[in-house]
This record gives structure tokens, sequence and C-alpha cells, in this order.
């Protein structure tokens, strides 16, 4: 009976993960691990949700509703979020501010062969994640992998999650929780997303570093605007993007590491971290297509000492590895 159909999505699904991966789409990156041995629990619920949707709706609204286009009204929603998106991106804290470029600069200097010892098995960022501690350590900071866990209630899913976080000591007997999350956008894809939802995912920051209270302005603002692209297209909120479910993955009860765990920890060959390779190789240029736009977009500035010092610093540190 649906033989037909399910014919149509396979030659339209084929078309589409040929396109976002050529140009680099981090959507289909869950979808295509899949193939290669590793798959996110989230992206196998999205493509679940986008077969059912297609052999019950697709050809029934003609060749056309596959591709999904604003409405006026969510349009305008949209784009109220995606001002809000800017406006969080530019009230950031000092700390934060000296600390983003810092980040950017030791990830770039993470190699694939400093992925293959780290962490065996399928590990989903992990060995980016504690490869990134280990320099952010050596750079004298107090930074940690954090592994948070948290059980199911009611409409919301059990799961597990997995950052950085940095404890900066804002006076004695005071600090506060800088978060990192090497994998940011990767949070919020979703199924069919109209092609304003797209531009305010890809506005987002590849690595996300700030505090929990920015962090929630941007689950909330991320939670409303999926809810508004996937009813245009008469989908629901799936779970595992609400608002409550997203807030988990980083407000959950957590353990800090500062390195892998030694007892599990064994020599791995490098064929096991394709994955990781494959997303190593994905971060760094996002990374480098986002600096490039931001440095084109501010303006020249005259002082720019503290950059000179910490090249030389970010230098010293890369003879020393």
């Amino acid at each position: 009976m649906y033989t037909n159909k399910i014919r149509t999505f396979i030659y339209r699904f084929h078309n589409s993960m040929c396109a976002a991966t050529a140009t680099g789409d981090w959507w289909a990156r869950g979808i295509v691990g899949k193939i290669g041995g590793g798959f996110s629990h989230e992206s196998e619920h999205d493509l679940a949700l986008m077969v059912s949707d297609f052999l019950e709706n697709g050809c029934s609204s003609g060749a056309d509703s596959w591709c999904s286009s604003d409405s006026d009204s969510g349009l305008s929603d949209l784009h109220h979020l995606g001002d809000k998106i800017s406006f969080y991106k530019r009230t950031v804290a000092q700390y934060e501010s000296d600390l983003l470029p810092i980040v950017h600069s030791l990830v770039q200097l993470i190699k694939e062969s400093d992925l293959h010892h780290v962490k065996s098995g399928p590990c989903n960022a992990s060995c980016i994640n504690f490869s990134l501690v280990k320099l952010l350590r050596l750079s004298g900071y107090d930074a940690a992998v954090c592994a948070s866990k948290w059980q199911g209630s009611g409409k919301v899913p059990g799961g597990d999650h997995e950052y950085i976080d940095v404890v900066n000591c804002i006076n004695a007997g005071s600090s506060e929780r800088v978060i990192i999350d090497v994998d940011f956008r990767s949070h919020f894809e979703i199924a069919r997303a109209v092609d304003s939802y797209d531009r305010i995912l890809k506005s987002l920051p590849v690595i996300y570093v700030g505090s929990l209270t920015r962090l929630k302005q941007y689950l909330q603002v991320m939670a409303d605007a999926a809810r508004s692209s996937l009813k245009q297209n008469s989908m629901p909120l799936p779970p595992w993007r609400s608002l409550a479910y997203l807030q988990a993955k980083w407000y959950s009860p957590y353990q800090r590491q500062f390195g892998p765990d030694e007892q599990t920890f064994i020599s791995v060959d490098s064929s096991d971290h394709k994955q990781c390779n494959g997303h190593l190789k994905r971060l760094l240029s996002s990374l480098q297509f986002e600096m490039e736009g931001e440095r084109l977009m501010k303006p020249i500035k005259s002082d720019n000492n503290w950059r000179v010092k910490f090249e030389r610093r970010r230098h010293s540190l890369y003879r020393a590895l």
C-alpha cells in the first residue's frame, strides 16, 4: 500500500542528505552517523517523525509540501525570537567574553591524534571534551567534564548529557560556573524546519561559552522557535525538544571529571574514532566560518595587546604538547 510513498520518500530523503552533507549542515550528522556506526537517539526520533509525517500527509499535500516555508504569522514570531538571540549574544559578562576567544583558540589546537587515546568506544564528543579540558587546565583554568543524568518524569524523558564547566572564583568563598558546550546547535535540530528557524539555528554560537542564566535564555527562545516552526507544518513539539528536557541537560545533578576513567580506559585504534574525527572536522570548519564572519562584522580595534599576548601563550602551549 505504501510502496510508492516509501520509494518517493527515500528518493527525496537521499537527495536531501546528499545536499546537506555536501554543504556541511550539521542536522545530517546524526543520521549520517547511523551509517558509520554512531547514532544519536534524538536524530532517530526526528527521522521517525519525518517518515511518519510523510507517509500520512506528504503525498496528499502535493509535491511542494515537503519543502517547508514560513507562514506570515510564523515568520513574524520567529523574526522576533531571532532578535532575542542577537541581543543575548551581545550581552555577555566580561569573564565570558574573555574566555570565549581562548576556548576557540584551544579547540583549534586539538588534533585528531589527540582523540585516539582519550576514551574507547563510541563517545559522542567525549574525546573532544576531555581534550579541551586538558588544554584549559594547562592554561590555568579550573575546568572539568560534567556528566549529568536525570530520570524521566511526566512528559520529560530521562537522559544524560556531557559538557564542560569552568569554575571562576569571584572572591573569597564565592564562585560561578561558566558552561562550555562544543556541540551547541545540535540540541535544537528539528525535522522539516522552516527557513527562518534554520536562520535562527545558524545564528547560535557554534560553541556555547556562558553562564547558566544566559543559557536558560537561549533554551527558552529555541524551544519557542521550535514550537512555532513545527506548528507551521502541523507537527507537535517532540518531548526531547521541550524546554524542560533541554534544561535537564545542564541543570540536572552532575559529576565533574578531569580525565577519562582510568579503570575503563584502554588504548584504542584510530578506526574506533571515525565518528569523533568527523565531529572534530565539522566543529573546526563551523568554528572557522563563524570566527571569520564575526571578524568581518566587528570594527578594527587599535589595542590588540591582549590578543598578541594570548597568541604567544597559545604557541608556547602548542610546542609543549
